[in-house]
């Protein structure tokens, strides 16, 4: 991962943190995963944790978390998050400072009922080797949640913004990445340049590691052509929003042009 294009664009990720694009983002991830995750305590490995956001939300369910984050100040933010734990909580957190080319010497041998890998592919020149080093952390039957940019819907977002110059150029980039066989590339909104997925290419990455795609989503179908410093709205009004949101993410034909794709596989024995 050291050409993890996101390290230039972390100081406006961590400004942003609670606007209403990360807050439908997070809470959609936990819904969303919620669905799927086994009964008991569970062994959780997250690959790119970032701020902690999902690994805090299960260590206070009472999983054990194994937490993976190379990047500083990334991981000061996790821990100044981390703060809010109570001290039973805390124990059960194990944030460690590595990548994903690091995890056999954080993990070894350790099979994990779940394992997270959240906005990282998107920062990477290719999902394969990604997604096979996180199937070889999974327990037999184990599931693992991949959250990418989705770039079936890449025209969507500035379409929406009736940019219509720039929708037009999404959808060349989508043809042309197509037609010479590459992922398709695009700027992001804070402002480093990135890579999308699909579902057609994740399904393919998941089986070529021995994992089966046995749910996808969208997120943020609805909500994503606002500013990237709209505020969340007052917490009614959220929470209507966050209702329309998790059904649009899970219902056809709409949950395909979520912005960003939400795929859950399991483990094949």
């Amino acid at each position: 991962m050291g050409d993890n294009t996101f390290v230039a664009g972390q100081g406006p990720w961590l400004e942003r943190l609670g606007n209403l694009r990360n807050v439908v983002r997070q809470e959609m991830v936990t819904r969303q995963l919620a669905t799927h995750l086994p009964s008991g305590r569970l062994r959780v490995l997250d690959v790119g944790a970032g701020q902690g956001t999902q690994a805090l939300r299960l260590a206070r369910l009472g999983h054990s978390i194994t937490a993976v984050e190379p990047d500083e100040r990334m991981r000061a933010a996790f821990a100044e998050a981390a703060t809010g734990l109570t001290p039973a909580e805390a124990r059960r957190v194990n944030l460690v400072a590595t990548d994903l080319d690091g995890l056999a010497g954080v993990a070894g041998p350790t099979a994990y009922d779940v394992v997270m890998c959240h906005g990282v592919l998107m920062y990477l020149p290719d999902s394969r080797s990604a997604v096979d080093a996180l199937a070889r952390h999974a327990a037999p039957a184990g599931i693992v949640s991949i959250v990418a940019r989705n770039g079936d819907a890449m025209a969507w977002r500035p379409a929406r913004r009736h940019a219509w110059a720039a929708a037009l150029a999404m959808l060349d980039e989508v043809q042309l990445a197509g037609e010479e066989g590459r992922d398709p590339r695009y700027h992001n909104e804070i402002g480093v340049d990135a890579r999308a997925d699909t579902l057609a290419s994740l399904t393919r990455d998941c089986e070529a590691a021995g994992l089966e795609i046995f749910a996808w989503y969208g997120i943020r179908v609805a909500s994503d052509d606002v500013p990237v410093d709209e505020p969340a709205p007052e917490r009614a009004e959220l929470d209507v929003l966050l209702e329309v949101e998790q059904r649009l993410g899970m219902t056809d034909p709409y949950r395909a042009l979520g912005t960003l794709l939400h795929v859950i596989a399991r483990r094949t024995p």
